[in-house]
């Protein structure tokens, strides 16, 4: 069964999670700069089977586009100009930093460890990926 991968785009740094060959679990994969983001997936497409793409869609509380909406839009058309058979599901990315880093103060991370940004948009695109998974057993 090919993979499901997670995109957490953002202007500097890009987190990347994909799920297991059965689709059940999420696991983080690496972050990137956001400039070798469609590179990098290229490769990553000629190794590995993926059938769908999550691109994180960040939204305000009261459901309005956020201001890094339209560099990631613009992420989304660039994405599907280069992978124009791969379907790509956008998916609501409210609150996966924050979440992102209560997971590393509940798994005992240090302070130091805790600020590396990086990190955090790993787990965002593992936190988003893993709650599409439980969103479509059910």
């Amino acid at each position: 069964m090919p993979r499901i991968l997670s995109i957490d785009y953002g202007q500097k740094r890009t987190g990347i999670a994909v799920t297991d060959e059965m689709q059940i679990i999420a696991s983080g994969l690496t972050t990137i700069p956001s400039a070798t983001a469609i590179a990098f997936l290229k490769d990553y497409f000629s190794k590995e089977k993926v059938e769908a793409v999550l691109i994180g869609e960040p939204k305000q509380m009261n459901g309005e586009p956020s201001e890094s909406a339209s560099v990631i839009k613009g992420f989304v058309t660039h994405f599907t100009n280069h992978f124009p058979d791969m379907k790509v599901i956008r998916v609501d990315e409210r609150f996966t930093s924050k979440m992102a880093f209560q997971t590393m103060i509940d798994s005992g991370l240090s302070k130091k460890k805790r600020q590396n940004k990086a990190l955090i948009d790993e787990i965002s695109a593992t936190i988003m990926l893993q709650d599409y998974l439980t969103r479509k057993m059910f």
